[in-house]
C-alpha cells in the first residue's frame, strides 16, 4: 500500500503546484504583459475617472444617445453579476411580447423612421451584456439621435463610421460599433483607457 500511496501523493502535489500555481501565474503574467488593457477589464475613463467597460453594455435610454442591444439580465439590465439570456424559446409567447414591446419603444422614440428595425435592437444577446451593436442598428438610430441633438444626420452617420470596428483580419466577425464609445464620442468626451 505504501508503495502506491507515495507516488500518488507526489503526483498530486506536483500537479497541484503545476495547475494551481504555475499555470495561473504564467497565464496572468502573459495577459498583463501582452494584453494589459483587456486583461484588466477594458475600463474606459474620461478625465481620469472610470465611466464603464468597453466589454460590458450599459443602459442608455435618452433619445440623444444610441441604445444598445436589449439585456435580459435581472433584476436590472446589463447586470454583470448575473450574465444570462432570457432562455425563452422561439415558441414562447413571452419572447414574442418582449420583442413586440421593444419594437414599439423604438417606433415611439422615432415615429418617422420607416426603415426596417435591425434584429439586434429587438432581441437580447445570450449574455445580456453585449456592448456592441451592428452598423445597421447604429445607422437606424442616427436620425433619432441627430434630431434630439439638433445635428445634421450626416454628421452623426460620419461619427458612426469613425467609431466602427471592422472584422478581425478582415474576415472574423461582423462590422460593429461599441455603444459606450460611440455615445462618449457623440458627447465630445475624450476617452482614455484606464491604466
Amino acid at each position: 500500500m505504501k508503495s502506491l500511496l507515495r507516488p500518488a501523493l507526489s503526483l498530486f502535489a506536483l500537479l497541484s503546484v503545476l495547475t494551481g500555481l504555475i499555470y495561473p501565474l504564467a497565464v496572468t503574467g502573459i495577459g498583463q504583459l501582452m494584453f494589459a488593457q483587456t486583461a484588466n477589464g477594458s475600463i474606459l475613463a474620461v478625465d481620469g475617472r472610470p465611466v464603464g467597460s468597453a466589454l460590458i453594455g450599459q443602459s442608455f435610454t435618452a433619445a440623444q444617445h444610441f441604445w444598445g442591444r436589449p439585456s435580459a439580465t435581472g433584476p436590472f439590465p446589463y447586470n454583470a453579476a448575473v450574465s444570462s439570456g432570457s432562455n425563452l424559446g422561439p415558441l414562447n409567447p413571452a419572447l414574442a411580447e418582449a420583442v413586440k414591446a421593444r419594437l414599439e419603444a423604438l417606433k415611439a422614440a422615432d415615429p418617422g423612421n420607416d426603415n426596417p428595425v435591425p434584429v439586434d435592437l429587438m432581441t437580447a444577446s445570450g449574455s445580456g451584456l453585449d456592448p456592441d451593436i451592428s452598423l445597421a442598428a447604429a445607422y437606424y438610430q442616427a436620425p433619432r439621435v441627430a434630431n434630439a441633438r439638433g445635428l445634421p444626420v450626416e454628421q452623426v452617420r460620419a461619427l458612426i463610421g469613425q467609431q466602427a470596428a471592422r472584422p478581425w483580419l478582415g474576415i472574423l466577425g461582423e462590422p460593429r460599433v461599441n455603444v459606450l464609445r460611440l455615445n462618449l464620442a457623440l458627447d465630445g468626451r475624450e476617452v482614455q483607457p484606464l491604466d
